[in-house]
């Protein structure tokens, strides 16, 4: 891919601001389909270079990036969506928050990139419909979480009220009934995909990885396509071990980042925890290296990554996982 122009865009609730990067023209748009089609006709009679050599890049804002990315699929042109702590740390320092000037560095930070940069291509229909059933499910458990403990300490403390204990059993009756609605929807979804449905049996395949959990890992893989290697995805969650050293000095253990996706590191670490209790494999692996010394947590971490290549590895091959113990001798 030869990329000659960067487009750096800019994009909020109402408006897009758009910065050409070589010549550093500036315009706003509105953020509908009608203003999106007036921004590509901008850039269209403003770029000289071929429509395949034309690369928009912009943060990733969520709802207020679902419209672009569609008008510049539609209209079959070249898009980077970076996170937006990407974006704020590769440009230094920055004083002070100005949509204009924004685009103007996300145009200039997909420039000094633009040699090793991927296009982005939108995942199926079917995955974005589950990444936003799964954002909701996330919500209600959270919100369905928080009324069980305070419920549980009211009733610890107060004795006589009634109805304060009955309006929130009901609100949490509502919650776990919506929840079941959800993962209904998804398991559909699951199931009407063939490519899909078979992901979900290879990776619940690995002894410890549950349905929720398969899900996590189709959703946010894009299908198994979005990551080269476990290895990265493990970067990704958080439980990917990195050094601490520096010089003479600083000679500490290896550490996980705090960069992570908390959700899947919580998911895994459930896993991990379920993995101990269920499979022969990894209980023994366990309780050695405990009985040896190593510490609990940093044993945790390593089942957590082994249970994600296995994951991976199952994708890779096409069958499910063979618990090779059982046939030891």
């Amino acid at each position: 891919m030869e990329v000659n122009e960067i487009i750096g865009i800019d994009a909020s609730k109402l408006t897009l601001d758009c910065c050409i990067h070589s010549s550093g023209q500036q315009d706003v748009f509105d953020n509908n389909p009608e203003g999106i089609d007036r921004l590509l006709d901008w850039v269209s009679t403003r770029v000289l270079v071929k429509k395949e050599q034309i690369l928009f890049v912009f943060e990733n804002t969520g709802l207020y990036t679902i419209k672009l990315i569609d008008g510049l699929q539609e209209r079959r042109f070249l898009m980077y969506v970076a996170s937006g702590l990407e974006i704020r740390r590769s440009l230094g320092i920055a004083r002070g928050k100005d949509d204009k000037a924004d685009a103007k560095r996300i145009a200039l930070y997909g420039y000094r990139l633009k040699e090793d940069i991927e296009p982005y291509s939108p995942p199926s229909s079917a995955i974005i419909k589950l990444k936003r059933l799964m954002s909701i499910r996330r919500k209600l458990v959270v919100q369905l979480a928080g009324y069980v403990a305070n419920l549980k300490e009211q009733k610890r403390v107060l004795n006589d009220d009634e109805i304060l204990f009955n309006v929130q059993e009901n609100v949490m009756s509502v919650l776990q009934a919506q929840i079941k609605v959800v993962e209904k929807e998804m398991n559909r979804i699951i199931k009407e995909e063939p490519e899909l449905a078979k992901l979900q049996q290879l990776i619940t395949s690995v002894k410890g990885i549950g349905p929720v959990t398969a899900r996590f890992l189709i959703i946010y893989t894009a299908g198994f396509t979005s990551f080269q290697s476990w290895r990265k995805f493990a970067s990704y969650v958080g439980i990917a071990p990195f050094p601490n050293r520096s010089g003479t000095s600083i000679k500490g253990r290896n550490k996980v980042s705090n960069l992570a996706n908390k959700e899947g590191k919580t998911l895994l670490h459930m896993c991990a925890a379920s993995a101990i209790q269920c499979s022969p494999e990894i209980k023994v692996y366990y309780e050695r290296r405990l009985a040896k010394g190593k510490h609990k947590m940093s044993t945790l971490n390593i089942i957590r990554n082994k249970l994600l290549s296995r994951a991976f590895a199952v994708v890779a091959r096409g069958t499910p996982y063979v618990n090779t113990m059982k046939y030891a001798s």
